[in-house]
């Protein structure tokens, strides 16, 4: 979504390197520049003004430091600005723990994903350690029941739903369902409209009275753009709500809609959607998408997602052969397995600093992965384990099942080897380092402790780290 406004600034800073002084001539070009680019990029005019003059008075008064270039100082003005912009810290869920059940009532127009928004919540709420209800209040729309119905199938959440045509009816009669069957949140999808009208804002005003929630959170289409600034400052005038989740992240719009509702709103941005599976939704980082927006990419989340796979995905098994540095094509499979729930080769590469830059100019083959498990799926289980017996016959029999030509075949092969080998290495630099941090203490590690054993592995990809040291990063990114 922000890739144009991305290329715009990189032109900009680029421009500025290698300039050894800035005079405020120079400073007074970028921000100009700066500002037609979050105008071509839908944000709002008046965000647009107030930013630049914010970022403009901050690089005439701030002194260049001594182990920035003034380019690298404009950068980290525009940085700190654009993270105020969108809000500077992330904004929880704000649920009563000795409440029960928590509400959560969910508003917006027709088509902004609110649906589909309810449903992604119950399931990051679920993998939290809740028990969610969805209730089916949307009377209008033809097959909105039958539609979240199916979504909550989908991620094993019960829906409440009603013959009843009244909105608030079925709402609380919703809550008496959560209480008798101990659901600890409700997650209540309202009716929403083509636009904002007097009926819409009336319904969610008697339905937010009669089930007194506790987050009212506004889902907003990020393809709408600054216009979205009209529709979010209309409902809280007539139904505060806490914030906002933005969908469609993914969506090739320019992105406007994002940068200005916070500061036109004060309502800050707790969840953002990028796709159309359950687990899509992502609690916001401002700071984490300004750096995104600058092309300075977002490792801290790519490490968050090798954390989670790692957790959910630790198989015993692998971690063995990986420990006896035996690395067989199932492992090869099941890597290919974790970089897909963690989101794809896209996700990954853009994450790093000037992946965005790569994906928008096709120099990342999105669908390898998937050719390489076509190919895996084509062999024996034998083929597998012990990939060295595969010879010519073998790798014709491979390709021919997999509709692939024998070059193929062979290149995985090749990538497997050369994979193979990497894991040897780090895991042999890994070992080296984990030794090398116990001399001096004699054969133990600690006083009266066990000998020193070879490291726990962690997530296949990442070095042979264990969780501890992935989290140890973590918090040195954060």
């Amino acid at each position: 979504m922000f890739d144009n406004l991305q290329d715009q600034l990189q032109e900009v800073f680029d421009d500025l390197k290698g300039k050894g002084r800035l005079s405020e001539a120079d400073i007074s070009v970028a921000m100009r520049r700066v500002r037609m680019a979050l105008l071509e990029a839908d944000v709002s005019f008046k965000v647009v003004k107030s930013f630049v003059t914010k970022a403009t008075a901050r690089c005439m008064e701030a002194d260049v430091l001594e182990s920035l270039t003034p380019a690298q100082n404009v950068i980290k003005v525009v940085l700190d600005e654009l993270t105020s912009l969108l809000g500077e810290s992330e904004s929880k869920l704000e649920l009563a723990p000795n409440k029960q059940p928590n509400v959560i009532m969910l508003v917006g127009l027709q088509g902004s994903g609110k649906t589909t928004a309810a449903a992604k919540l119950a399931y990051l709420l679920k993998r939290e350690g809740h028990n969610p209800l969805l209730i089916a209040c949307d009377v209008y729309r033809p097959a909105a029941a039958d539609q979240l119905e199916t979504l909550g199938g989908e991620i094993g959440v019960r829906v409440y739903r009603s013959d009843e045509k009244d909105p608030v009816a079925i709402a609380k009669a919703g809550i008496r369902d959560a209480i008798d069957n101990l659901k600890d949140v409700c997650i209540v999808d309202t009716a929403g409209r083509l636009h904002v009208d007097e009926d819409m804002m009336a319904e969610a005003e008697s339905i937010k009275a009669a089930v007194d929630p506790d987050e009212v959170l506004m889902v907003v289409d990020a393809m709408t753009g600054q216009d979205v600034v009209n529709v979010v400052e209309t409902f809280s005038e007539r139904v505060e709500f806490d914030g906002v989740i933005m969908s469609k992240m993914d969506g090739d719009a320019r992105g406007g809609g994002a940068l200005s509702v916070r500061e036109a709103t004060g309502k800050p941005i707790k969840f953002i959607s990028s796709g159309e599976k359950p687990d899509s939704l992502e609690v916001f980082h401002p700071d984490r998408m300004a750096r995104r927006i600058l092309g300075m990419g977002d490792v801290v989340s790519l490490i968050e997602s090798a954390v989670k796979v790692q957790q959910e995905e630790e198989e015993a098994e692998a971690t063995e052969r990986l420990r006896k540095m035996d690395l067989n094509l199932n492992d090869f499979l099941d890597m290919n397995r974790q970089i897909r729930k963690m989101g794809g080769v896209g996700k990954l590469i853009s994450a790093l600093p000037g992946g965005d830059r790569m994906m928008s100019q096709g120099q990342v083959d999105e669908h390898a992965l998937d050719r390489m498990e076509v190919i895996i799926n084509s062999m024996t289980k034998q083929e597998r384990e012990k990939p060295d017996i595969i010879n010519g016959s073998r790798r014709a029999r491979i390709a021919a099942g997999a509709g692939v030509t024998v070059t193929a075949v062979n290149q995985l092969l090749k990538q497997y080897s050369e994979t193979r080998k990497q894991v040897k290495k780090m895991m042999s630099q890994y070992s080296d380092m984990s030794n090398n941090s116990g001399r001096g203490r004699g054969k133990k590690g600690k006083k009266g402790g066990k000998k020193r054993r070879g490291p726990r592995m962690g997530m296949p990809g990442l070095g042979g780290m264990s969780m501890a040291d992935i989290k140890k990063i973590q918090e040195m990114m954060e």
